[in-house]
């Protein structure tokens, strides 16, 4: 029987030899490969957790002891120390284990959230609120070296470091990596402590020496002990913890189990707030993983990668590059992922990661702006959300020519609630000024980058989707800002808002097919409403919208108010996202059930239609599967 097999829970892990801890972490890692290989996820991180999630899970006592984890992708080791090894090869899978913690599968899950650089203000409150109720329960908060970029999590050490007795260990995961290698001056400052001779050891030295002598052994080391201080700063600088009044921990070998365990024990026992300085390599034990330059499989490529999106952008970006001198790019450390590993290439010197630091990516391409250059700022869709002021009131307030390329938009799957980019269109509609693009395929996202690029006075917006790229379609004519994609008729005008293009086109057959005249548009530019799209609005019977974003306040909403604003009063339906969090499933699998499929929407609209002209509605033809109405 393998040992993994003997772990129920983190209270079985407290008999285990030293042996059989050596033995388990192989096999956890021989799981994580085995299973993340085939389901996909975040393998590197993982691999580089083990021995830290061993320590963790032996010193502390969970769930009693909360455990919060920065970003969470790398709690695969967490959820097979606590019951759910059996459960591990549904990761990622519909119906299966999510990628990330979740409060629905453990009472030792607490934060969902995948943003990155929360943790310590949740370890903040979480102990604040223990220590008002009483309560003798320590937090841990594990971090890693690229969240500490972010500045919410140094705001949070600020107020950390003012509260003495707090029972707070903090774990900083130092791989040298956040997805790509980590930037900025922590990391130089980080690294310098990596790469310095163990001033513990010396320290140790001298007092064991020392000791032995009388009268004069202890006083002497006393005197050491006072400039134990300059003494850490000279072998290994970590200044800016101490000064901020924190304890400090470390460097301590991550991969070396009883170390970290000393090392937990240590601050456990300290009595207040204390940082953990462990150093891990991002696909420790699979040497495929240490070996890989990108990112040390911090997620599993497949073999064969269709062309996506972001390729898309990646080489588009480039062609204007050389086109635009005054064009640059800026991810937070996102450079792979966004699409701008290319343009770094290509040119070095205009590329710029900020680190997991987007309010501060963002305000800073305005400064850039104001400079005189054309900023592109590549995110997740979903990640928008944390800059969104910056957007609102540090470019759009200054009328700043800033173009926002957003990957991942609309329904993205496997990694769930949080990484879904469907709030974007939404708060960008609140935006005074600023225009906003969905292209439906490659080549609209080729030709709408090269007009946001031209765009100086105003922030302009892509969204787009995950995974490969939709097949081309090509409109039989252009209004104003609109192509049309399909012209049959005037009984509903369809309003396919990027990446649901596709889907209006085979709306708009199902409903031919049974007899109704359909008009399909793709806005383009979504934000502002085009005056055109209302001038057609007024010709039809029925508008119907269909998007990837949540309805409210999305482009459906819109859209109505613009028709309303001008007295159209033909009837609209939005289609769109509910305002939920969707589990995790492959995109296919979430939009059937949402209601966003081309049969569903057919049957929908043509109940609508029904519903206002009075027809009954008739039951659905099982022989050509399409509803009923016609």
């Amino acid at each position: 029987m393998r040992v993994l097999e003997t772990v129920g829970g983190p209270a079985d892990l407290k008999k285990l030899t030293g042996q059989q801890l050596t033995d388990l972490a192989a096999e956890i890692r021989d799981v994580l490969v085995e299973t993340v290989s085939r389901t996909g996820g975040h393998l590197g991180p993982n691999l580089g957790m083990v021995e830290i999630t061993l320590a963790m899970h032996r010193v502390f006592d969970s769930p009693r002891d909360r455990l919060v984890f920065d970003t969470g992708h790398q709690t695969y080791v967490h959820k097979l120390l606590t019951g759910r090894a059996p459960e591990f090869g549904t990761l990622r899978q519909q119906g299966g284990l999510s990628g990330y913690p979740s409060q629905a599968e453990s009472e030792h899950d607490l934060v969902e959230n995948s943003h990155a650089s929360t943790a310590l203000s949740y370890a903040d409150g979480l102990a604040k609120a223990y220590k008002l109720r009483k309560e003798d329960r320590h937090v841990v908060a594990l971090i890693g070296d690229g969240g500490l970029t972010g500045g919410m999590a140094w705001e949070a050490l600020n107020n950390i470091a003012a509260a003495k007795d707090l029972k707070l260990v903090i774990i900083v995961n130092d791989n040298g990596r956040s997805y790509s290698p980590t930037v900025g001056g922590l990391a130089t400052h980080l690294t310098s402590l990596r790469t310095n001779p163990r001033y513990e050891k010396i320290l140790d030295l001298i007092k064991k020496n020392l000791g032995r002598t009388p009268y004069v052994g202890p006083p002497m080391y006393e005197v050491l002990h006072g400039v134990k201080k300059g003494l850490k700063d000279m072998l290994a600088p970590q200044g800016m913890f101490e000064d901020l009044g924190l304890k400090y921990v470390g460097p301590v070998d991550g991969h070396d189990r009883q170390a970290m365990e000393d090392a937990l024990r240590n601050a456990k026992s300290f009595g207040g707030p204390v940082i953990v300085h462990a150093v891990t390599k991002k696909g420790f034990g699979y040497a495929a993983a240490e070996q890989d330059e990108e990112d040390n499989f911090h997620q599993i490529r497949p073999a064969y990668k269709p062309r996506g999106w972001t390729d898309v952008l990646s080489d588009e970006l480039v062609r204007i590059g050389h086109r635009r001198p005054d064009v640059v790019a800026i991810t937070a450390a996102m450079l792979h992922p966004t699409g701008l590993a290319a343009f770094a290439q290509e040119f070095p010197d205009r590329i710029f990661d900020v680190g997991i630091a987007e309010q501060h990516a963002v305000t800073s391409a305005a400064g850039l702006a104001m400079g005189g250059m054309h900023p592109v700022v590549g995110l997740y869709a979903t990640f928008l959300n944390r800059a969104f002021d910056q957007l609102l009131m540090d470019v759009a307030l200054h009328k700043c020519g800033v173009t926002f390329v957003l990957d991942r938009a609309g329904v993205t799957g496997d990694d769930g609630a949080s990484h879904n980019g469907m709030w974007d269109m939404s708060l960008l509609q609140l935006v005074p000024g600023l225009r906003l693009a969905a292209p439906r395929d490659g080549k609209r996202l080729e030709e709408l980058l090269n007009e946001a690029v031209d765009v100086s006075d105003a922030p302009t917006v892509l969204r787009y989707a995950k995974g490969e790229v939709f097949p081309d379609i090509d409109a039989i004519e252009r209004i104003g800002e609109l192509d049309v994609l399909e012209r049959s008729g005037d009984d509903v005008l369809l309003v396919g808002v990027g990446s649901m293009a596709a889907t209006a086109m085979d709306v708009a057959q199902r409903l031919e097919a049974q007899g109704f005249g359909v008009t399909v548009v793709d806005p383009r530019w979504v934000k502002p409403v085009d005056p055109k799209l209302v001038e057609l609005a007024a010709k039809v019977k029925f508008v119907v919208t269909i998007e990837d974003n949540g309805r409210a306040g999305g482009c459906g909403s819109m859209i109505s108010q613009a028709l309303r604003d001008a007295g159209v009063t033909t009837p609209v339906r939005d289609f769109g996202i509910p305002q939920q969090f969707l589990d995790h499933a492959k995109r296919p699998a979430v939009l059937q059930e949402i209601g966003l499929t081309g049969q569903e929407l057919a049957r929908d609209i043509t109940e609508l239609i029904a519903q206002h002209s009075g027809d009954a509605i008739s039951e659905p033809d099982p022989a050509s599967g399409r509803p009923g109405g016609a």
